[in-house]
């Protein structure tokens, strides 16, 4: 198995909707904001190849929306999805799977993108199957209140209607032989953390449970988050066997720090190593 990291470019989210109860005087020693209050994030995916597979995690924010749809989130870099896979040599006709962590529009916008119509939605990668689970799919196409505005219809739908998506069994903890999962349901019901072996170590892909080093502490649970205290219990979970079984966490939307591995501190679990993912 041969891993890619992807960069997609990267975005701005309020520091305080990013780090919830947690004062700016903290959460700023780790991600200073800009004048609005604004932080940078990634949108940094992974490209998983194995023998017969290229498997793409999550696909960042695309570039289908409106301008003021975009006027929100001050896109910015130089990294694209194209561009990326295009760096690691391959296009979007390579990819066999997406598998998307949830359907958060930082994560899967870049699923789909119109026709040369400039009216008709489409498939960017025509020949890939796109991976869900069902209950993560009622949960995005049956949107609450809260969570209505990141599940865009125009980045789900059309999945569906190209025939290409699929869904790992509820509770299914192994995609592919190699690639195994973790169901966690406090940011969101049913996100799926890709959990993969790579170089003798175990790398867990984060997501949006732990979106950043600065968010690796219990409370740092962000705004976002649908169910706090569960995101707390599942963030304590997987940080403990993380520091036991010496795993690396690989950050998506960390705009400085790839990986870190973590260790079991008196203040709870606590950053250990940081590095670039090229160090692995």
């Amino acid at each position: 198995m041969t891993l890619y990291p992807i960069n997609t470019g990267n975005f701005k989210l309020d520091g305080g909707a990013m780090f919830g109860v947690v004062p700016k005087s903290l959460w700023q020693r780790t991600n200073p904001a800009d004048e609005n209050n604004l932080c940078t994030w990634a949108m940094r995916c992974l490209l998983v190849q194995t023998q017969d597979r290229l498997i793409l995690i999550d696909n960042g924010i695309g570039d289908k929306q409106d301008a003021k749809f975009f006027s929100h989130y001050y896109l910015h870099g130089d990294d694209s999805l194209e561009k990326s896979l295009r760096r690691a040599g391959f296009g979007y006709a390579d990819i066999t799977d997406v598998f998307l962590t949830h359907l958060h529009f930082d994560h899967c916008g870049g699923s789909v993108k119109y026709g040369k119509d400039g009216t008709t939605l489409e498939t960017v990668f025509s020949k890939a199957r796109y991976w869900s689970n069902p209950d993560h799919w009622q949960w995005a196409t049956q949107p609450n209140p809260r969570e209505k505005a990141s599940f865009l219809k125009e980045n789900i739908l059309p999945i569906q209607e190209s025939g290409q998506l699929e869904f790992l069994a509820v509770g299914q903890e192994e995609f592919i032989p190699g690639f195994n999962v973790l169901y966690v349901d406090g940011h969101t019901d049913k996100m799926m953390l890709p959990l993969l072996p790579y170089k003798g170590r175990t790398l867990c892909y984060m997501a949006d449970l732990v979106p950043s080093v600065g968010h690796l502490p219990l409370p740092y649970v962000m705004g976002y988050d649908t169910r706090p205290l569960l995101t707390m219990q599942e963030k304590e979970s997987i940080l403990n066997r993380a520091a036991d079984e010496q795993w690396v966490l690989f950050f998506e939307h960390d705009a400085q720090n790839e990986c870190c591995t973590v260790k079991r501190t008196d203040k709870g679990v606590r950053v250990d190593q940081i590095f670039p993912f090229s160090d692995l």
